[in-house]
């Protein structure tokens, strides 16, 4: 593959630090390359050298010739007196770039809905970041540099990009480089990774998940020989006190280390131990919306609502934005009143949530972190055991120095993390987060979610980062059109659910009732079924939702009889954990049906 871009022995420094030592790197045609490392670590400066916006102390950056570099920064800028289509075409005639399918995908997957005359001033920051991205994405570029495009997209948005850049930049075609906290959208769209660290770039072949298993096992084995290391110096020593020569020899590693490594690793989170605690603190009855129609100013958000709300429910809220997941939450959290129906609530319920605006931090600017988290309890329960608050803040990245620091002094991502601690101190038993994902890093990101593993309590989390969601949460609900809906196939069902609304709304009225389809959620007619197969398909379909739905009941109701069980029964449980498994077993075929005919109706 011909090389398109390519660095020799960047150098780096900073007055504290070098930042990058002797970096050599390339990018070749097809390479889609993910960057990751920690906040501060060299990530964006890096993007910055590559686009030569930068100057390294020594080193060079060489570019092939007649190569076009188009770099998307984090920085977003609304000129005054520009409109969007300015910045987005240009000055180039509608019949020009309207005749142009790439532009019109790019328009329809990023600015739909936005005006194209409103001005850039009087965009919100999300819709800025789309324009700017959008201007990018219609230019011709032999190599795009992204840092942070998925930051302030939905999911939907997020699945377009991917499936954009996946298409534009083929495994023969240009070069793309892209930094970003979402593990979904690298994995579905980088054949590359690099970690930027302690002023080096090191490679992996494959995307996230190749990466992860790559990097284990590199520090498996960089373990291994600091205690072979370690070893051979205490031979050495008894070797020279006896006067005898030392011998050393290296280590071997096997290639399927990594596998052996995570072979034997237990599930992430202990659903029975972790329901034990939950119902020990709350009961059975924790939050149940009944038949809820809420709004604002009698104008109704959310229309017959109902959601149950378990001690020991994990859930994912999707939905697009203004589609009324605030609202959702306001029911929970007690904030918002139902105009009709009514929420009920455990007597010993407490609901706290971590916000996007870091409310939790408004007044602690000139306080210290150790301060701060001194007026708290001095012990906090991660599942069974107890831990220190200042080993919560090591779990989360503040090391000791960090944590003499003014509040006001931290990054955005270490905000964050901090209000996140600081809501965990408060004891609530519901946790609510609302895209706590911004400003982090991806070791950030999988430590926070190593602590929520630790939880022990219903935790509902808004985000439209895909990876977490499937991570944390173990059951989705969408909300659309007013209504709350349950998601059995998770978020492939929530894309392909907003899918059939997009092409049932620009459908004409006529076509739709022609379709016997009025309802924009409905699915449109299947192709090669027939009217009467494509009735028993959606009877089916239907069926099987309703039963995945009674089948999630019995766990539940299961898993509690489970937590209650005397432990030291082991008959009893032994059966108990064979009627689990025949439940699950019952689900996973409901599933696999589910997804097929979910499949033939399109």
């Amino acid at each position: 593959m011909a090389h398109l871009l390519g660095t020799q022995l960047l150098h780096l420094a900073l007055p504290d630090r070098v930042l990058l030592d002797d970096v050599t790197l390339g990018i070749d045609e097809g390479d889609r390359i993910g960057v990751v490392g920690r906040n501060g670590d060299g990530k964006s400066t890096l993007l910055r050298l590559l686009s030569r916006e930068r100057t390294p102390d020594s080193g060079r950056v060489t570019v092939r010739g007649g190569v076009r570099v188009g770099v998307l920064d984090q920085q977003d800028e609304a000129a005054p007196g520009v409109s969007v289509r300015d910045r987005v075409v240009g000055d180039r005639p509608e019949h020009e770039w309207a005749s142009d399918p790439r532009i019109r995908d790019v328009l329809a997957g990023l600015l739909g809905g936005i005006d194209l005359d409103l001005q850039l001033s009087a965009l919100s920051g999300g819709q800025l970041r789309r324009v700017h991205l959008a201007e990018l994405l219609v230019g011709d570029w032999d190599v795009l540099l992204l840092d942070e495009p998925t930051n302030h997209l939905d999911v939907e948005g997020i699945a377009w990009l991917a499936e954009h850049l996946r298409r534009r930049w083929s495994v023969r075609d240009g070069g793309l480089v892209v930094i970003t906290h979402d593990r979904w959208f690298l994995d579905a769209v980088c054949t590359r990774m690099w970690e930027v660290h302690d002023g080096v770039v090191d490679p992996f072949e494959g995307g996230y998940a190749a990466y992860v298993l790559q990097r284990v096992e590199r520090d498996r084995q960089a373990a291994a020989i600091e205690s072979k290391r370690q070893n051979l110096m205490r031979k050495e020593l008894a070797w020279l006190r006896r006067g005898a020569p030392a011998r050393t020899s290296k280590p071997k590693f096997r290639i399927d280390a990594a596998n052996e490594l995570i072979a034997g690793e237990p599930p992430v989170r202990d659903t029975v131990e972790l329901t034990q605690l939950a119902t020990s603190r709350l009961g059975r009855d924790v939050i149940d919306v009944l038949d809820v129609t809420a709004g604002y100013d009698g104008t109704p958000v959310l229309e017959d609502v109902t959601l149950h709300i378990g001690p020991a429910d994990r859930i994912g809220i999707l939905g697009p934005n203004g589609a009324g997941k605030s609202t959702l939450l306001g029911l929970v959290r007690g904030t918002v009143t139902p105009m009709s129906g009514r929420v009920k609530r455990g007597r010993t319920v407490t609901v706290r949530q971590v916000s996007q605006r870091l409310e939790g931090l408004a007044d602690l600017g000139e306080e210290r972190i150790s301060d701060v988290v001194g007026r708290y309890r001095t012990t906090f329960r991660a599942g069974k055991d107890e831990v220190s608050p200042g080993q919560l803040l090591e779990r989360l990245g503040f090391t000791t120095a960090h944590q003499k620091v003014q509040v006001k002094a931290l990054s955005g991502g270490q905000q964050r993390r901090l209000d996140l601690l600081l809501t965990l101190l408060e004891e609530p038993n519901v946790l609510v987060l609302d895209e706590p994902t911004n400003d982090m890093d991806t070791d950030m990101l999988a430590a926070m979610e190593d602590l929520l593993d630790t939880w022990p309590g219903p935790l509902l989390v808004v985000s439209h980062d895909r990876y977490l969601l499937e991570r944390v949460t173990d059951q989705q609900y969408a909300v659309l059109d007013g209504h709350v809906r349950h998601l059995p196939g998770g978020v492939e069902q929530y894309l392909s659910l907003r899918e059939q609304q997009e092409r049932t709304a620009e459908e004409p009225p006529a076509a739709r009732a022609a379709a016997g389809s009025p309802d924009p959620a409905g699915s449109p007619a299947a192709p090669g079924l027939s009217g009467k197969e494509l009735r028993d398909a959606q009877k089916e379909l239907s069926a099987l939702e309703r039963r995945m739905g009674k089948l999630a009941t019995q766990r539940e109701a299961l898993v509690s009889r489970m937590a209650e069980h005397d432990q030291s029964d082991y008959t009893g449980l032994a059966a108990l954990t064979a009627e689990m498994s025949d439940l699950q077993d019952e689900n996973d075929r409901a599933e696999e049906r589910w997804l097929e005919l979910s499949e033939q109706l399109g």
